[in-house]
């Protein structure tokens, strides 16, 4: 085998932590796979894979040489297809990571129009509400809401998130409408708990540049977004909500919007990349899809930024 066939035996061995995983996925009999494993240790001088009868782990030297791996598996096949032009020589797989209601409402739906344009490229999508860890979790891109850590990643803006306070015409009929922020000590939200903490979120409004913050009284609480919406469509309280995910319910008329000159801050959304994903061709297209697909339906900006002003490190 060559090198670049040993790198890449040895990198599906690590994932599948199995030889015979591994050989399955190569379609290659698992001899050659524990022959090239023992080939590509003997050429770096030092055990890579800690072998019991159960599973196949890397040593720490395994570890430190799967990212060096993984980053010039990506890079040979970036120079292999960097020519290409047109949408059908554009090839290689994507790991995304955005958080599940945007992935189940908006990018989900949208995927067939991108991978009907760019059928030579695989997308595996995880949807999830924790922050992942790109380099440990192998994800070539995050898509984040909020203010971004220190991370030394590198990150393209996307825009702003509205946010919206809402409740449904029952609670409304019964309670009344507030107007303002002084009428909320006469009303019931649904308070939203922390999944990691519990820690209940004060109500927020942002006005004249400044955030404003305080509690308000509830009978409920709920630490997911689905949980957290279907009880303001119960009737439970009033709820502060990125505008995109209620729309439905606006337009339906199962929710209405009070108190719109005291709206919660808009949140920033931005798209993380580990350093050498983002020079990968097929993912400098993947993201400005995004970013457009994001503006089109959530953050009324049209069009991706260019690449120099866009991505930073944050």
């Amino acid at each position: 085998m060559d090198r670049i066939q040993l790198y890449n035996v040895f990198v599906r061995v690590v994932e599948a932590r199995s030889f015979t995983r591994a050989a399955d996925t190569l379609q290659m009999p698992r001899s050659s796979v524990s022959t090239a494993i023992a080939d590509l240790e003997a050429r770096i001088g030092t055990r890579l894979l800690n072998r019991t009868t159960r599973s196949v782990t890397p040593t720490d030297e395994g570890e430190a040489f799967l990212n060096r791996c993984r980053a010039f598996l990506s890079e040979a096949e970036e120079l292999e297809t960097m020519f290409r032009t047109a949408p059908h020589q554009v090839e290689g797989r994507i790991r995304v990571d955005v958080p599940s209601r945007i992935g189940r409402l908006i990018v989900a739906p949208a995927l067939p129009e991108f991978l009907d344009e760019w059928p030579g490229i695989r997308v595996e999508l995880g949807m999830t509400d924790r922050a992942v860890n790109l380099v440990s979790e192998r994800v070539d891109c995050a898509l984040r809401v909020g203010e971004l850590a220190d991370s030394g990643l590198r990150s393209r803006r996307l825009g702003k998130i509205a946010q919206i306070n809402v409740a449904s015409p029952g609670y409304l009929a019964r309670h009344g409408t507030p107007l303002t922020p002084d009428d909320l000590d006469r009303h019931w939200q649904v308070a939203f708990a922390s999944a990691t903490t519990g820690r209940i979120t004060d109500w927020e409004w942002h006005i004249e540049g400044r955030t404003h913050l305080r509690p308000v009284p509830w009978r409920a609480s709920a630490n997911s977004a689905e949980g957290y919406i279907s009880c303001a469509l119960s009737g439970l309280g009033l709820i502060q909500i990125p505008a995109y995910d209620v729309a439905h319910h606006l337009a339906a008329g199962e929710l209405i919007e009070v108190m719109p000159d005291h709206r919660p801050e808009a949140m920033e959304m931005s798209l993380l990349f580990i350093g050498q994903s983002a020079s990968l061709r097929r993912l400098a297209i993947f993201a400005a899809w995004l970013e457009e697909l994001m503006g089109r339906r959530i953050t009324g900006r049209r069009g991706p930024a260019s690449a120099g002003a866009s991505v930073q490190t944050p």
